[in-house]
């Protein structure tokens, strides 16, 4: 016992080793980050580190190019960070990862924000010069792509921003031209009419990327077709096929109707309202007087389902929806739908004369349900794919009513000149369309009550049409048979998940494979995360029909070919390519616009025989051929991106049209795995919108909490599926966040004045608990790994949420919670030269060396304050460092069993402690005598330290019962020991170390 006498306690603060640091525990992001980013950029970060990972492994993620039209928001901030923490994890495995940030800079979007301006001004966009409007377009791109890649780097995105790649610069117009040439060069293009997703307000064809489906309310009507041929059932003269349908305006280009051939038809009688009595079986079924003045049909033939107990459900949904009555008895003829082979119909309008006059004839169709409607569709094969198909094949051809605008065109025999078609007012039950049906006599029933989902243009929020227009396609289905010029394909070796091509499919040139199947099999090689991906895309591309690569607009990259005006085929000739290649460098896309294409041409054709084809190109074809300017353009021909991250929309979108566009022209994907996360939602889970007044704005966040912020958020996320932003979710964040940066905090403290060269101590001469914790930290390490190393092959490869995840629990629990609470006695009061004290700080300089690094990618501008207040440099970064060195000794997995039995009694303990705090019989932990009744294989542990009790006494009694401590408190660490003599008196250690 120490014979010191008592002293205060306060007389010790000044002897006892408190940590040292002048690192903030408020952060302070909002104002900090903006100056730490700027460091970087004056000591140009991304180059040199580029410079330090040279020749190494090199790790390509692919940019998908955002749109260059406006702030950026909260997907654009949740996709970005996601690619920068994947781009700097793969940087700290040493690896050699470059990430070049692009921009889509064509293309409706841009195009129609130049139109609000001109409707603004009351401008008529087709008056002012085209490239005068490309100009405005192009500047208006450059003015965006600006403003996003400041906010871009706002949020701690590391990439080469000084070198981005815009589609609009003139070398990847060049690139993109060229890349289509290629798939004319092959025989892969055609020009055909078909119907396509059409925007009237837009007026352009549409990708499906480009569609949002809304539910909205719609006029439906049934129209009667007379009846005028049905050689295989004469008794159907003079009866009335009803068709229904909820696009009225597709009536007027009615070509034919369309039957199923497996289907039973009923020839039932009508009449206006209840069946008259004296009307009985077997007479003669007339409507007669008792008609409505617009009913005209004195049979009508509706489908019979073959469902047991709703075989009528049609007829009887025509009844509710015409107001009508059909008799259905056991003497109503039934036909089957072959009887219904060789029938002929009229048009309701066959009285106008010509188009109108032909016969309309009934057409075996296997789409054709009895799901809804009567069983009988309409066919128009300027409006509809199945239309289209049966049409084509029965000899009818598109007649190209509608325009552009959504108008008839003007020479159109019914409702020339009218529309729009799109227009709510011109296809409703008063409108003209149905005020003519209902006066020929033909409309059944009319209602604007029908309520469904219909496609929009996702820009202009306007209902978009089927619409047969010439346009320019590649086929899906076409063999391959012909190598592309240049496309460095080539096949064979090993294969993995992640090679180009299957034994069943070689590239192009070997076995006539379609772009379809070649796709398939990419696709099949290719890694898709999460797994479940894989069906999606799957399934999209095996129903996808060809693509439609035209655009009728202004700001794209033209479809530069010339076409023959005597056989329709486009111009297959290498030198006349490679001029136009050379001058859209020279010029860029307007090259095109403004070409003396004679001189294109060259001496061998007369332009005067040539049409110049001025469609530009759909803006998925800009984007899906990026890889070749950008991945094989800056690291070599034959470069595959190692990633592609994008949301789920891009399965219809960019992931496929540059799966499309590769397996083109290269005869593989361009890619070899692919991430996909989902959508931002706000904090209830609905979709952000600006009328609903739900927008989390990414720029507030940082202006207010900080990027870190924004970021811990996103990789804590599980961004697989969608994910929720609010206030709740971001306190959350910001609270996780704070207690990592207090851990960084600790550390630093505690390692201050640390000198390794006198201080460290290897393994075999830390204490048990220090080598637990290295356990503890090597199992940490390899779950990390597994995360961002895909050569381990785990199934959590990119799972960021199981890696911040794994960092916050293991600096929570074991650290803070654990490992620093148990020996801040050992840091604070024992003797600095103190085996247990060095290897305490030893470990901790360990863990802070690991910790830093691992918290890199996530938090980039925290990990750098970290590192710069304990190493201090004008020229270094932490984001220069590697993963850390992990010794394979630190795993032992008896230590680890036996300290995860210590660590379950030490909860159980401060559980039994915790009802006399709350009683105030005692003051803390330090005050509690312990008795167990179950003897713990503690061996040289010391359980009274781990628990931070006064004393424990093991097998005695049942449970673990605590009473206070009859010790005296040592003035200096607090303890209560026996050898301490009186409160404020020292115990032997305290004693021992202010002696020396």
């Amino acid at each position: 016992m120490t014979d010191q006498p008592a002293q205060k306690t306060d007389d010790y603060k000044s002897t006892v080793f408190l940590p040292q640091t002048d690192f903030p525990m408020k952060a302070g992001l909002s104002a900090k980050e903006p100056a730490i980013a700027a460091r970087w950029e004056a000591m140009d970060l991304y180059g040199k580190l580029r410079e330090k990972r040279a020749g190494r492994e090199r790790f390509i993620l692919h940019d998908g190019p955002p749109y260059a039209n406006g702030d950026i928001h909260m997907g654009h901030a949740m996709n970005k960070v996601l690619k920068d923490i994947i781009v700097r994890s793969q940087s700290l495995l040493g690896k050699d990862a470059p990430y070049v940030p692009g921009w889509d800079c064509h293309g409706l979007p841009i195009e129609w924000k130049i139109e609000e301006e001109y409707r603004k001004k009351k401008l008529n966009k087709d008056e002012v010069p085209a490239q005068e409007f490309r100009a405005q377009c192009r500047a208006y791109a450059d003015k965006w792509v600006d403003v996003q890649r400041e906010q871009f780097k706002r949020l701690g995105i590391m990439g080469d921003w000084e070198d981005p790649y815009l589609t609009m610069k003139y070398d990847a117009e060049a690139t993109i031209v060229g890349e289509l040439l290629k798939f004319a060069e092959s025989g892969q293009l055609y020009r055909g009419a078909k119907p396509v997703m059409w925007s009237p307000v837009e007026k352009t064809a549409l990708a499906e990327a480009e569609v949002e489906y809304e539910d909205v309310t719609s006029t439906q009507i049934d129209v009667a077709f007379e009846i005028v041929e049905a050689p295989n059932a004469p008794e159907l003269v003079g009866a009335h096929a009803v068709i229904w349908t909820t696009t009225p305006w597709t009536i007027p280009v009615n070509q034919a109707l369309a039957y199923g051939p497996g289907i039973k038809y009923a020839l039932c009688p009508v009449f206006a309202k209840a069946v008259p009595s004296d009307i009985g079986a077997g007479e003669p079924m007339a409507i007669a007087g008792r008609r409505a003045e617009h009913v005209r049909a004195e049979s009508v033939l509706i489908a019979l389902n073959d469902v047991p107990g709703a075989e009528y459900h049609l007829i009887q949904e025509f009844e509710e929806r015409s107001g009508l009555s059909v008799l259905f008895t056991h003497k109503t003829p039934i036909y089957s739908g072959s009887d219904l082979a060789g029938a002929v119909a009229r048009h309701p309008m066959h009285r106008l004369g010509g188009f109108f006059a032909k016969p309309r004839p009934f057409l075996p169709g296997d789409f054709v349900t009895t799901d809804a409607g009567t069983g009988l569709v309409h066919m128009a094969p300027d409006h509809g794919e199945d239309d289209f198909a049966l049409c084509k094949a029965n000899g009818l051809n598109p007649v190209f009513a509608v325009e552009g605008d959504g108008k008839y065109r003007a020479d159109w025999l019914w409702l020339g000149g009218q529309g729009s078609v799109i227009n709510p007012k011109f296809v409703s039950k008063d409108g003209p369309i149905c005020t003519d049906l209902r006066d020929a006599g033909a409309l059944l029933a009319a209602s604007d009550d029908f309520r469904h989902s219909y496609p929009h243009s996702w820009r202009s929020k306007a209902k978009i049409i089927f619409r047969a227009t010439p346009q320019w396609f590649i086929p899906m289905d076409a063999p391959q048979n012909v190598m592309p010029a240049k496309a460095g394909i080539s096949s064979g070796g090993a294969q993995t998940p992640e090679t180009p091509a299957s034994a069943g499919v070689t590239a192009m040139g070997g076995n006539g494979a379609t772009l379809r199947e070649i796709a398939l099999d990419a696709i099949a090689h290719t890694r898709w995360v999460p797994e479940r991906c894989t069906n999606r895309i799957r399934s999209m591309v095996e129903g996808r029909p060809d693509w439609v690569i035209s655009r009728q607009r202004a700001w794209g990259v033209p479809i530069a070919l010339y076409v023959h005006r005597k056989s329709g085929d486009y111009l297959v000739d290498p030198a006349v390519n490679a001029r136009i290649v050379e001058a859209f460098k020279a010029g860029g896309a307007d090259a095109w616009f403004g070409a003396d294409h004679q001189a294109l041409l060259g001496p061998d054709y007369d332009l005067a025989d040539y049409e110049v084809v001025n469609d530009i190109l759909d803006v998925w074809f800009d984007s899906g051929s990026t890889h070749s300017f950008v991945v094989e353009g800056r690291y070599g021909a034959g470069t595959r991106a190692d990633l592609y991250i994008e949301g789920s929309d891009q399965h219809r979108g960019w992931f496929q049209s540059s799966l499309l566009e590769s397996c083109g022209t290269r005869g593989q994907a361009p890619y070899k795995a692919v991430l996909t996360h989902g959508f931002a939602l706000d904090g209830t889970g609905k979709k952000m919108s600006k009328s609903l007044g739900n927008v989390v704005d990414p720029l507030k966040i940082m202006s207010e909490s900080g990027a870190d912020i924004l970021r811990v958020w996103v990789a804590s996320t599980d961004y697989f599926d969608d994910v929720r932003i609010g206030k709740e979710v971001l306190a959350g964040a910001s609270d996780a966040y704070r207690k990592l940066r207090n851990s960084f905090r600790y550390m630093l403290g505690a390692l201050a004045d640390y000198d390794e060269e006198s201080e460290a101590v290897s393994y075999a001469e830390m204490p048990e608990l220090e080598r637990y914790m290295l356990h503890r930290l090597a199992t940490l390490d390899a779950e990390l790994r597994a995360v961002v190393d895909k050569s381990k092959g785990s199934d959590t490869w990119l799972e960021f949420s199981r890696y911040s995840r794994a960092i916050f629990d293991f600096a929570n629990s074991d650290l803070s919670a654990f490992f620093f609470d148990i020996r801040k006695d050992c840091l604070y009061c024992d003797a600095k030269s103190d085996p247990k004290r060095r290897a305490y700080r030893t470990l901790l300089d360990t863990l802070f060396h690991a910790l830093v690094r691992y918290v890199a990618p996530i938090i980039p501008f925290t990990a750098e304050e970290v590192w710069q207040s304990r190493f201090p440099s004008d020229k270094d970064s932490v984001h220069f460092l590697e993963w850390p060195e992990v010794d394979a000794r630190w795993i032992d997995t008896g230590l680890a069993d036996k300290w995860t039995e210590l660590r379950d009694q030490r909860e159980q303990v401060n559980e039994a402690i915790e009802p006399l705090r709350r009683d105030k019989i005692v003051r803390s932990s330090l005050d509690a005598d312990v008795t167990m009744g179950e003897l713990l294989p503690v061996g040289d542990v010391d359980f009274a330290e781990v628990a931070i009790v006064a004393r424990v006494t093991m097998g005695e009694g049942d449970g673990i019962v605590v009473r206070p401590s009859e010790w005296h408190k040592c003035g200096r660490c607090w303890r209560k020991l026996p050898e301490v003599s009186e409160d404020g008196t020292l115990c032997d250690r305290c004693a021992t170390v202010l002696n020396a």
